[in-house]
């Protein structure tokens, strides 16, 4: 304790002298106290100012440390590429930031205390915003809306209310949102059994859920939706909790790099390039129908095998994606070379007779000719598209061209535009193809009636087929399809 003192201003050189040799221990004393607790302050609190320092390490070194789990919906990669909704993000804010990301995968169970001994910067992966979690991180603004869905196989007895769930046991990866919530179900009086599984991913348990190893399990709405197309026997059961909100997460002091996470999130959203990922990693979830999934996992074992090989090396002359194209043969013959429609269109490719002849061949019913014409056709309406920068964009018109017309995807597009809608995105062509079946609408075009419907249809299952079959299957090394496209860091 510091004792207490009064100081007045001597009135001599004496009482000066007399002054300093009475308060000289005193004063010394004070001195030192006063350093202890300036440093004391100091190791107490080094990060008070962490909120710049944290930004501007990362600025300096250019580098950002990305904390994520490794698994099929935030981060992974095949073959050597990384792939991955959250690494996505992730890369993009490297990008804003024009720096380096370093992706670190300690494990589920490590990843907050890897953030919190300033190991890493930031964690995305599909992280909950729970008032536990808000504790220890600072999220920032929710970027999805989720919800908790019991997951079951088909053949196992469903669950109607969550008084079915008592006596039933649910697994369940531990320290998750989901073991949260299903602790305060046992705690409200609902007597099921929780089966905790350690640094397993959702996908690898539900999963075994689809093989039957065991009977219930819960995942956020995005992820059981994207898992049904790989395991179709899985039923997306009741939400057993409201509406939730997933975060990206930082060390609470580190404000300024919150900061400029919300910036970024606030940019791509206005850029549209967040909507653009949404779509690519969870579009066309809702458009699913069981026995048509099953028939397309069956056929890629017992027919695509003897026409992959061929697939490959056309789609490579043009520098396409093979495995979309697998998906537009597939929704075209479903694999069978013998196939013919009621216009009279025939083969793998559904070419018709004046497209063969424009392509180069000579029968349609041969599988490579058909691979050859119908592939080349199909960068022919690529080209066409030049006014279309984006080539993820360019693709979609091309693949409508293929099914319904050139003529008449252009008409859609005029139509956008009269309809305040963006003529350069395949989204408004969902809006306005399905127009040219009207009357009051395709008299006014250059081509005429369209069924507008089926190239919106046509596009959406050739690009679930794609999602199942780039979680199946790897694309040549040599060779990616589509070039990924980051936001810029105008805002």
């Amino acid at each position: 304790m510091i004792p207490e003192f009064n100081f007045e201003c001597p009135k001599s050189f004496a009482g000066v002298k007399k002054f300093i040799e009475n308060y000289f221990l005193l004063a010394l004393f004070l001195l030192l106290i006063s350093g202890l607790v300036v440093v004391c302050i100091y190791i107490e609190t080094p990060q008070k100012n962490a909120d710049t320092n944290a930004l501007s390490r990362i600025l300096k070194k250019k580098k950002i440390r990305f904390i994520t789990d490794n698994n099929g919906n935030a981060y992974y990669t095949y073959r050597g590429e990384s792939m991955g909704f959250e690494y996505e993000l992730a890369r993009a804010f490297a990008d804003f930031l024009d720096v380096e990301l370093e992706v670190l995968t300690p494990g589920w169970n490590s990843m907050i205390s890897m953030l919190e001994t300033g190991k890493g910067d930031f964690i995305g992966a599909a992280l909950t915003i729970t008032q536990r979690r808000q504790v220890n991180l600072l999220f920032s603004q929710p970027y999805m809306q989720v919800q908790q869905q019991l997951i079951y196989h088909k053949t196992t007895p469903g669950i109607k209310t969550l008084e079915d769930l008592k006596g039933k046991t649910v697994h369940v990866r531990r320290n998750t949102s989901y073991h949260d919530c299903l602790e305060k179900l046992k705690e409200s009086g609902i007597d099921l059994n929780i089966a905790l599984l350690d640094n397993t991913p959702s996908e690898e348990i539900i999963g075994m859920v689809a093989a039957k190893k065991i009977d219930y399990t819960v995942a956020d709405s995005n992820i059981a939706q994207l898992n049904r197309r790989y395991y179709p026997d899985i039923v997306i059961g009741m939400a057993i909790k409201g509406v939730e909100f997933l975060g990206w997460a930082v060390n609470p002091r580190e404000i300024k790099l919150m900061d400029r996470i919300n910036l970024f999130f606030y940019s791509i959203n206005k850029t549209g390039y967040y909507q653009k990922l949404v779509q690519t990693y969870y579009g066309n979830l809702d458009n699913f129908d069981y026995f048509d999934v099953k028939k397309f996992h069956k056929r890629l074992e017992t027919r695509f095998p003897k026409y992959r090989k061929y697939i490959i090396q056309e789609s490579f002359k043009y520098g396409f994606d093979w495995r979309i194209v697998a998906a537009l043969v597939y929704q075209e013959s479903h694999f069978d070379p013998l196939a013919r429609s009621f216009t009279g269109v025939r083969g793998l490719m559904q070419v018709t007779a004046s497209t063969a002849r424009e392509m180069g061949i000579s029968n349609r019913l041969n599988p490579v000719q058909s691979l050859r014409a119908g592939i080349k056709y199909l960068h022919v309406m690529y080209q066409k598209f030049d006014d279309i920068e984006d080539p993820d964009e360019k693709l979609l018109f091309a693949i409508g061209s293929y099914n319904v017309g050139y003529g008449h995807v252009r008409d859609a597009q005029r139509l956008a535009i009269k309809e305040s809608l963006d003529p350069l995105k395949w989204a408004s062509l969902e809006k306005t193809l399905p127009l040219l079946s009207k009357r009051k609408y395709y008299r006014k075009t250059r081509h005429g009636y369209a069924r507008g419907w089926e190239p919106v249809r046509h596009v959406q299952q050739i690009l679930m087929y794609y999602d199942i079959l780039k979680k199946k299957l790897a694309p040549p090394e040599e060779k990616r399809i589509i070039p990924h496209q980051s936001p810029g860091a105008d805002a």
